[in-house]
């Protein structure tokens, strides 16, 4: 037990610590809002505008990738290693590598637009910082990760029993090569 939970901890740290690179590419590749400074407030620039949605679109995609990563490597270990601390990390540093991801897509830009909208003049035009609205693409990445590790135990317990039961079924004694 002391084992699995010596795994269970590294994985999670290592998987949590993937948040911080997942949170830099959120920045580099969703799209900013523009929006017009007006009383010393931000407006949306163009309240039609699908930039709100396709960042949340992007942190989506990226974190569903880093769980989709995350869940085949834990499972490629998971045959040297003990399943249930890879599991358990699997969903902790899932969830912690979201949240951080977050936070840190989130913190880049953030001041330099919040002092923008202090000092500009009315009607000037700035780019926001990256935030969810949909906070619930969160569980993304611990959700994947999870589904991903279980399908592939899945395969390979349907295949370990359907190799078994072609051995038990098969009537030429010990195998190709050996007397019956």
């Amino acid at each position: 037990m002391a084992g699995q939970l010596r795994i269970g901890v590294a994985a999670t740290l290592v998987i949590a610590v993937l948040g911080v690179p997942a949170g830099l590419l959120w920045t580099t590749v969703a799209p900013r809002t523009t929006y017009v400074i007006a009383g010393g407030k931000a407006i949306l620039g163009d309240p039609e505008s699908k930039t709100l949605i396709a960042a949340d679109g992007w942190f989506a995609v990226l974190t569903a990738a880093g769980g989709l990563l995350c869940g085949v490597i834990a499972y490629v270990l998971a045959g040297r290693l003990r399943e249930i601390g890879l599991l358990a990390a699997l969903g902790a540093g899932g969830a912690a590598a979201g949240l951080i991801a977050w936070w840190v897509g989130s913190l880049i830009g953030r001041s330099a637009f919040h002092h923008q909208v202090r000092t500009a003049r009315d009607g000037v035009t700035a780019k926001g910082a990256l935030d969810l609205h949909a906070a619930g693409v969160v569980i993304a990445w611990p959700l994947i990760a999870v589904v991903v590790f279980g399908l592939l135990e899945a395969l390979d317990v349907a295949r370990r029993d359907s190799r078994g039961r072609a051995a038990a079924g098969y009537a030429g004694g010990g195998g190709p090569g050996q007397p019956d």
